[in-house]
Formats: structure tokens, C-alpha cells, sequence
């Protein structure tokens, strides 16, 4: 394959509603589009999702980044192999741009698996995508009529797994804890997700207390890096602690005090650099037998939702849950077909999609869609 051009453009799709949590509202997506060209033809496409709040980058920036890069990539990266040399060789630069560097690796791996006729998975010498993937339900914040609401709609149709977004204003967070008692949602069913919403470890196990839910696990509660501080934590509320905003990189993994069972990562494509250094990060926290989220960014479209599957089917045991697979649940519409989302239950049937016999990423863009 030999590589002709790299466009990138900012991504803009309005949801159908607005998603907000403690760190901000978004009533459309956030996300840069790379488009890459081989000499023959071809056509690769990929999506990453700067967040300033989690990965310091903005789409300009992405933009940026992929312009001043897109030479050498042209010249030097012809296959998957090139591929991955170039992230192991490149590894501050990606640190500093990981949604950006996403969106440019899921258009080469595209675009690689097209030429060569091959999935993704074939690409990266991983088995065959196959299976049903179950995936949790995912509730913002909201006044309390709409939080029922939704909280209603996704036990009509099946899902078992849920997460809430807390928000620090206590009645409107009592209100979430009783519409999940009122529906009989076991604690055991429900992970709480702070966005590093509290400054100390006393005021947040306060707070937590108060509610008097015990979740069965918390997503950063405190800013990102306190590693000493949500150890406590779980330690007074007797929980598991989820990082997300706190672990972007392997080398973090090793400054985890306490017992590796305390810790889950949430695992997102966009936030960690793309699928390569997702499965490198995959290798290192089964070696220390941490559990896995397999998450995403609020307003992915289904070319990150294709992309993560890869990294969750590689999970295997260490997988606790999904998060993502809005398609156009969430957006007016989405860039691809088919549109990946969940289904009933909660489900995504990759299977029946046919996603591991396609080459690529297995989805036929609309040109028409990208704006």
C-alpha cells in the first residue's frame, strides 16, 4: 500500500439530546475526521475525540498535529508493521496528542485492511471479531422527571448494567439513588461516575455516604492522579475505584498503591492512542489482573465503536463492561454504515453485522454525512 494523502477536518453532529456531567454538556460531538488516500484508490477513515479535561487537547490542536505530521507518514508508513513502528517510536508525541493520533492510525488501519484485503483484526495477527457484546446503560445527569425517564426506557428494553453520573448537589443526586431503589436496581448493578468531582478524599466519602448506595464501583472521584486519596476511598466505602481521566498510559499502572483488585481502568480508544498502544495498555493490566472497561467518549460515532470492540473482544476474562454504542440513538445522524449500536438487552451482534469478514474497520462511509 502505498500512501497518497492525509485530509482532516473537525467533526460536528448534533445529538438528539444533550449529555451533561460534572466536567461539561455537550448537545453535539467534539471529534476531528481523517481521511487517508492510498496511490491505487483506496480509502481509509478515522475519528478521534480531543477532550481539554481529559487528554489537554482541543480539535484545533488535532488538527494541528495531524497536518504537521501527515509527510511523514505519507513516506514512511506502508503496512501495519510500519505502523507500529511508528508508535513505538513516537511515543511522547502521541502522549501529548493521543485523540488525534487515534483518528490518523484507525484511517491508516482502514485503509491497510482494504489493500490488503483483510480485517483489522487480521492486520494485528488478533482472532476474528465474532460474538455479542453486551453494553451498559449510560445516564447523564438530568432533573429527575427525565433521569426516570430514561432510567425507565432502558429497563423496557433489557439492560441489566448501569451508570449514573454524580454531580455533587445532594437532592439532585438522591433523587438518581431513589429512582434506582424505586425500579429495584440492585447497588451491585450500578457504578457512579464523579469526574473528578471532589478536591479531598473526607469530603467526597462524606457525600458518598450520604446518598447511602452503596455502588459497586466509582469513577474518579477526586482529580485525576490521587491515586492515594480514591485508595482511601475505597477502602471507607468498601468499592472499587474506575480511572479514566487518572490512566491514559502503561507506565501509570505501576504507581497504584494497595491490592490490584481495588482498580478498574476505563479503557477508551481515543483517550489512550489508538487501538495499538490500547492493546499494549490491555497486555500490562491482565499481567497485574486489574479489571477493564471498555468505555467511550460521549458523541463517538461507529468508527471509535468499531474500533473498541477489537480491544474488547482482546479483553477477554479482565472485561467488566462496555460503555458506548450510542449510534444514532444519540447522534441525528452518524458518518458510516451500518451504524453500530446496541440493541436490545443492551446488545451489539457483531456476528450478524458480519463486522470480522469485511476488510477494514468492515463500514461503508457516506461521503454525504461527513461535513
Amino acid at each position: 500500500m502505498e500512501l497518497q494523502s492525509v485530509g482532516v477536518s473537525a467533526l460536528s453532529i448534533p445529538f438528539k439530546v444533550s449529555f451533561r456531567h460534572a466536567s461539561a454538556e455537550r448537545a453535539q460531538t467534539q471529534a476531528i475526521w481523517v481521511t487517508a488516500r492510498s496511490t491505487d484508490g483506496a480509502v481509509g477513515y478515522g475519528e478521534g475525540c480531543p477532550r481539554e479535561y481529559v487528554t489537554g487537547e482541543s480539535v484545533a490542536g488535532a488538527q494541528a498535529f495531524v497536518a504537521a505530521y501527515r509527510q511523514g507518514w505519507v513516506a514512511g508508513i506502508r503496512d501495519a508493521r510500519s505502523l507500529c513502528a511508528w508508535v513505538r517510536a513516537n511515543r511522547a508525541e502521541i502522549d501529548a496528542n493521543p485523540a488525534a493520533w487515534t483518528a490518523m492510525e484507525l484511517a491508516l488501519l482502514d485503509l491497510i485492511g482494504h489493500a490488503e484485503g483483510k480485517p483489522v483484526e487480521a492486520l494485528l495477527d488478533l482472532p476474528p471479531l465474532s460474538g455479542r457484546f453486551r453494553y451498559t446503560a449510560v445516564l447523564g445527569d438530568a432533573p429527575p422527571p427525565a433521569f426516570a425517564g430514561q432510567l425507565a426506557r432502558y429497563l423496557q428494553v433489557g439492560f441489566r448494567d448501569f451508570k449514573i453520573k454524580l454531580v455533587g448537589e445532594r437532592e439532585r443526586d438522591l433523587a438518581k439513588v431513589a429512582a434506582l431503589r424505586a425500579a429495584g436496581i440492585s447497588p451491585q448493578s450500578v457504578r457512579a461516575d464523579a469526574n473528578n468531582l471532589w478536591s479531598d478524599a473526607d469530603s467526597a466519602i462524606g457525600d458518598l455516604k450520604a446518598l447511602q448506595y452503596p455502588f459497586t464501583a466509582l469513577e474518579e472521584p477526586l482529580r485525576a492522579g490521587d491515586y492515594a486519596g480514591m485508595s482511601r476511598i475505597a477502602r471507607a466505602l468498601d468499592t472499587r475505584i474506575i480511572l479514566d481521566e487518572s490512566m491514559a498510559r502503561a507506565e501509570q499502572l505501576d504507581s497504584l498503591p494497595g491490592e490490584h483488585k481495588t482498580w478498574i481502568v476505563n479503557l477508551r480508544v481515543s483517550k489512550m492512542g489508538g487501538v495499538v498502544r490500547s492493546l499494549e495498555f490491555l497486555r500490562e493490566a491482565r499481567r497485574r489482573s486489574l479489571g477493564m472497561i471498555v468505555g467511550a467518549h460521549v458523541g463517538e460515532t461507529s468508527v471509535l465503536t468499531r474500533a473498541a470492540l477489537t480491544v474488547a473482544a482482546s479483553a477477554g476474562d479482565r472485561l467488566i463492561a462496555q460503555e458506548g454504542a450510542f449510534g444514532t440513538h444519540l447522534l441525528e445522524r452518524d458518518v458510516v454504515e451500518p451504524s453500530l449500536m446496541f440493541g436490545a438487552g443492551g446488545i451489539l451482534d457483531a456476528t450478524a453485522l458480519r463486522l470480522g469478514n469485511s476488510s477494514g474497520w468492515g463500514l461503508d462511509p457516506s461521503p454525504d454525512n461527513v461535513r
